[in-house]
């Protein structure tokens, strides 16, 4: 017997919040987010507040929704002809392309100058969260630490989105790319979610409120949105900003902050919390009940029912109520910018925005804006919807009495604290390896060097680029002890703390590894303290951290393209690389087998449950290819690159005389640099975007078992077979995972006309 078709249906609705009457369907053509099943839920405004008017277009998107002639992008002509233009855009606009991504948002209106055509060094900064590395970019482009508080900095995670700033002489300008709003709602909705599961454990409103403003990811802060839902109080987290230099809420905004009504917000907020309490004891006895009946184990019972309860949420009606109401008051925060030109999509939310001025203050003020973490301001403030900020002006060092230097500084998200050894490195830094003159790696003098540092140089080694690398430990004034009585001492004793990590590097990646980073501390290291605060070129206890600052300039400006390699070049036997392929897969597959629970391995911890399920909505969904330190794409990368970097200081013999140490050096990172960049696109295939019909099935499964059985598809459906352990049996997926490499391989040494037989 034939299934009933289903029939789709508009309904018309208003908030508080929204200017206006809306409408609420389930599209017929697009898909839910995740789940790959049709019928995505869609709540658009209708652009009046007038009500029979509102009651015409909803007639007139029934229309469209009855009849599936119109359900194709081909009949938007068709359909433009006989309907009010705002129902066509409501049910075309997500059916066609988009336009350009943010970083092509950003380069359309502000070029980043390159060292080839202008002169300029771009540096890439990387650090883990806490290092300093963005007081170090303070220092850098001489913005006050007490008066300019530009960018932001706090001991937790401040930066999440790219900072871009090029030092030139002018006026400012800046321009600004947001999150796509698909991608805040489901950010939001997974903080709903988890504010539900409060309100059920009847925690406390301030609780409740706490998991519904704050993404476990800390990548989404709502609160500095919408504000906390209570009186101000400062978190540890947040900058510390003398109470004389702080600027109030009213003159931070002058222009805009009058269309926001903060207290009507707070109001929305505290609302939202009893009717996330009613949610919840609607759903959750219920379904503890349930779940009693079918499992005696309180664990079991515990992950069930937090996924279980999840589910449930996606279908309830409120549940997308609450997240209508809160991302119309989000949307309504974009008001604020009464300045500059704003750039929006076909579904109204905020793409770009960018302006220019000649006034300093009041460029800092709107700057500030989109990236400070002041929490007098939260509730005015678009810091969390923010993915790149790039900015033009006329910065300089403060301690610079020559010219300013030709500079951009690309201030990137922390590396994040990791206890793995073997963590990966992002892809979206990895790709930036290869544009940048330098990459600057920012480190706490005061401890010994962390993973996640250990890794960064890892991936710069493995990918040919060790040659940018410049060192900067910050902290330098908190390194003490009577056994160090100079500053020649204390620098030997914190370079003797990474020489356990290079040894290790040099025991994974070879000799060639250790030694061009050897080289690199040797010659692109500085030492800085007190950077916090205003240096003083003229004080003792400055002079010493300006004199390093001044020597990181030199290392910036004398960073030189690779020069061309001689004549000779080495040969390789194909068949090495075949074991390199496959060691990479091993050390792939025991990495994360251990984390999906499904083996046991020392140094390395099973992922609770829903960090692995995070993991998988995202690539489901499209978002990106990793979830905070879980990122299979990068480590498929990391685990192929480290095992062929291996593989390339090893050549079987050499075309040609043998060349020095320095030669083959450079003739290894550039076989590595052009290897890199094939894997990279191959590992980001294989792991993604041929596997999505496999993370839909993952992330659809529910009930008992269903973490388990996660596991497995994620384990034997994308993980075996995007990267299959070759061996004494063919398949075609292991056949094709060994063809693929060793093309991109040939591809890369085919460029470099190395033998590879």
């Amino acid at each position: 017997m034939a299934e009933p078709t289903r029939t789709y249906t508009a309904t018309l609705t208003t908030t508080g919040a929204r200017r206006g009457w809306s409408a609420i369907f389930r599209h017929p053509v697009l898909t839910e987010r995740g789940t790959g099943e049709a019928g995505r839920r869609v709540h658009r405004g209708l652009g009046t507040r007038d009500k029979a008017e509102a009651e015409t277009l909803v007639g007139q998107l029934n229309e469209l929704l009855a009849d599936r002639g119109y359900w194709s992008p081909a009949a938007q002509a068709h359909a433009a002809s006989r309907f009010d233009p705002r129902v066509v855009s409501i049910f075309f606009d997500e059916l066609l392309p988009e336009g350009p991504g943010s970083t092509h948002l950003r380069e359309e209106i502000i070029p980043l100058p390159t060292s080839a055509r202008d002169d300029y060094r771009q540096v890439l900064l990387l650090g883990t969260t806490g290092a300093g590395k963005t007081t170090v970019v303070r220092q850098l482009i001489g913005t006050d630490p007490d008066k300019d508080r530009f960018p932001s900095t706090s001991t937790a995670k401040t930066t999440v989105a790219d900072t871009e700033i090029v030092l030139a002489s002018g006026g400012y300008r800046v321009v600004v790319t947001f999150l796509p709003a698909d991608e805040v709602r489901d950010h939001l909705e997974e903080c709903i979610s988890r504010a539900v599961l409060a309100a059920y454990r009847q925690e406390s409103d301030s609780e409740i409120l706490r998991y519904l403003l704050n993404h476990v990811d800390q990548r989404l802060r709502f609160s500095y949105v919408l504000g906390t839902g209570h009186a101000v109080e400062l978190d540890e987290s947040d900058e510390e900003i003398p109470e004389e230099d702080l600027e109030e809420p009213e003159d931070f905004a002058p222009e805009g902050s009058e269309h926001i009504d903060l207290e009507a917000t707070r109001q929305l907020l505290q609302a939202t919390v009893a009717t996330l309490k009613e949610i919840a004891r609607r759903h959750g006895d219920g379904l503890k009940a349930q779940l009693r009946a079918t499992d005696s184990d309180q664990r079991v019972i515990d992950e069930l029912f937090e996924e279980e309860l999840d589910r449930l949420l996606r279908d309830d009606e409120d549940f997308h109520r609450v997240a209508d109401r809160l991302m119309d008051e989000i949307e309504a925060r974009f008001a604020l910018l009464t300045k500059g030109t704003a750039r929006r999509n076909r579904q109204g939310w905020l793409e770009s925005w960018h302006w220019e001025t000649h006034d300093r203050a009041a460029f800092l003020r709107e700057a500030r804006r989109f990236s400070s973490n002041d929490a007098r301001l939260f509730g005015l403030l678009l810091t969390p919807l923010v993915n790149g900020i790039r900015v033009m002006g006329p910065f300089a060092p403060t301690w610079l009495a020559g010219d300013t230097p030709k500079l951009v500084l690309l201030d990137t998200e922390g590396l994040g604290h990791t206890m793995e050894s073997s963590a990966s490195v992002s892809t979206a830094v990895v790709r930036r390896f290869e544009g940048v003159d330098a990459v600057l790696l920012v480190d706490n003098a005061a401890q010994p060097m962390q993973a996640a540092p250990s890794a960064a140089m890892r991936a710069m080694v493995a990918t040919g680029q060790a040659s940018k690398l410049l060192i900067c430990f910050t902290h330098f004034d908190a390194v003490k002890g009577a056994n160090l009585p100079n500053p020649r001492a204390r620098e030997q004793h914190v370079l003797a703390s990474s020489e356990n990590v290079l040894a290790a590097i040099g025991e994974d990646l070879g000799p060639y590894a250790e030694r061009i980073l050897r080289r690199r501390l040797q010659d692109g290291c500085v030492f800085v303290g007190h950077i916090d605060e205003a240096l003083g070129p003229s004080e003792k206890r400055d002079k010493r951290t300006v004199e390093q600052l001044l020597a990181l300039l030199k290392a910036i400006d004398t960073i030189v393209d690779r020069p061309k390699p001689g004549p000779a070049r080495p040969q390789y036997d194909r068949l090495n690389l075949v074991l390199a392929i496959k060691a990479a897969a091993e050390d792939f597959r025991d990495s994360w087998l251990p984390r999906l629970g499904l083996k046991v391995k020392p140094g390395i911890s099973k992922e609770h449950w829903a960090r692995i399920k995070a993991l998988n909505r995202r690539l489901a969904e499209g978002w990106r290819d990793e979830y905070d330190t879980l990122r299979p794409v990068a480590d498929l990368h990391h685990q192929l690159q480290k095992r062929i970097y291996v593989a390339i200081q090893n050549p079987v013999r050499w075309n040609g005389a043998e060349p020095q140490e320095d030669e083959k050096q450079q003739l290894f990172d550039i076989f590595a640099d052009r290897t890199s960049h094939h894997l990279i696109d191959l590992a980001t295939r294989r792991v993604w975007q041929q596997r999505y019909p496999e993370w839909q099935k993952a992330y659809r499964l529910h009930g008992t078992n269903s973490t388990f059985q996660r596991a497995e598809v994620i384990a034997r459906e994308v993980y075996d077979r995007a990267a299959p352990v070759p061996d004494v049996t063919p398949s075609p997926d292991r056949n094709e995972f060994l063809h693929e490499v060793v093309q991109a391989v040939e591809t890369a040494a085919k460029e470099l006309e190395i033998d590879l037989r």
